[in-house]
């Protein structure tokens, strides 16, 4: 899957995802074939880390 380049798109994206389709951000990013040190990385860069009680990016 293309991930968006723009971070902001990236990371609604991602949490749409994970809201509606994934338990976990381990499970999408096995399911799209996504790095996840990667993905963490990239919306880190806008302040965004990955909460795993919530399933999101906040």
């Amino acid at each position: 899957m293309n991930l968006p380049k723009d971070p902001m798109m990236l990371l609604s994206v991602v949490n749409t995802k994970l809201r509606d389709e994934y338990p976990s951000l381990r499970e999408l990013c096995r399911s799209l074939s996504i790095d996840e040190s990667e993905l963490c990385s990239r919306l880190a860069g806008i302040g965004y880390e990955y909460d795993g009680a919530l399933n999101r990016f906040a």
